[in-house]
This record gives structure tokens, C-alpha cells and sequence, in this order.
């Protein structure tokens, strides 16, 4: 899954699903957070609070995002202790993405900061991005770029009605 980076992108929400499937499968901890409401980074930190439950405190802006996902792969809060690894999957991302491209782009880079460190200490951290969008591309997050999954890379395979070869 994280073979060539800790953020991966789909279209397809079935693929998605599957995925998460697998991953629940394999006892991962899957929070999904659905982004397609998001016209705001004030949007963005009410429904990641809520959904990783996020102390009182919570600045609300990207370094508090930051400080607290640190305190959930530390397991702190947010997602069971036993879990075999901590996956955040954001739908619909692309309308965030639109709306606000740089806060966007900062939190998948979070993200992947996050899922670099807890590798080192044997962590799993994970992000899985959905977009309506099949031509949506980010800036490399930690100099690594954003990819698609293995079955979209191929443009072909992200266009209704194609043979998906």
C-alpha cells in the first residue's frame, strides 16, 4: 500500500471501498472523512476534530492539525491502541482542493510526514484520497510525489465508458 508513498489517490469508489475493506481486514484503524462540503479550512478542522476526537483544546489551524494527528499515531486518542496501523480517508478531497488549494496541499503533506515517522518506529499511517476529479494532481508531499493507485495510474483507467485495459 505505502510501496511508493504514505498518500494515495483514487477515483473509483468501489476500488476505494475495497481497499478499505482490506485494510479493516488487516485490523487498520480506517477513519473516513468526507471533504466534499469543504469550502474552508475552518470546515476542514471541525469535521477532522470530530472525527479523530480531538481534545477541547484544538487550535484549529494546520499546526494544531499537525500537533494533534502526532498525538493520535502516538495513539493519545482518535484510534484504538491495538489497531495494526491508523488509515485517514478523505472523499471528495478534490472539492477542498479547489476551494483551497494551499491548505489542501499542507495537509496531505502533513499527512505524510506523519506516515514517514511512525515507519520508522514501526508505525502504519496511512492517508487514501478520493476525488470526483480523475485528472487531479498535487505537488510531491515530502518530495514524494502523490500517485494514484496501482489499478488507476493509467489515465485510461479513470475515463467512464473505457475499456480500463
Amino acid at each position: 500500500m505505502a510501496a511508493n508513498t504514505f498518500i494515495t489517490l483514487y477515483w473509483r469508489r468501489e476500488l476505494l471501498d475495497q481497499t478499505i475493506e482490506g485494510l479493516r481486514d488487516r485490523h487498520f484503524a480506517v477513519v473516513e472523512v468526507d471533504a466534499f462540503g469543504w469550502t474552508t479550512e475552518k470546515d476542514l478542522h471541525r469535521d477532522i476534530a470530530a472525527a479523530l476526537d480531538f481534545p477541547d483544546y484544538y487550535g484549529r489551524n494546520l499546526d494544531a492539525l499537525n500537533d494533534c494527528l502526532r498525538d493520535v499515531v502516538d495513539g493519545e486518542y482518535g484510534v484504538p491502541s491495538d489497531a495494526a496501523g491508523f488509515v485517514l480517508v478523505l472523499t471528495h478531497y478534490d472539492h477542498f482542493a479547489r476551494a483551497c488549494p494551499r491548505q489542501a496541499q499542507i495537509v496531505l503533506d502533513i499527512l505524510a510526514d506523519h506516515g514517514r515517522s511512525a515507519a520508522v518506529f514501526g508505525q502504519r499511517v496511512l492517508c487514501l484520497v478520493h476525488s470526483d476529479d480523475p485528472d487531479i494532481t498535487f505537488q510531491p508531499v515530502g518530495a514524494v510525489p502523490v500517485m494514484w493507485n496501482q489499478a488507476e495510474w493509467l489515465d485510461a483507467r479513470r475515463r467512464p465508458g473505457t475499456a480500463g485495459c
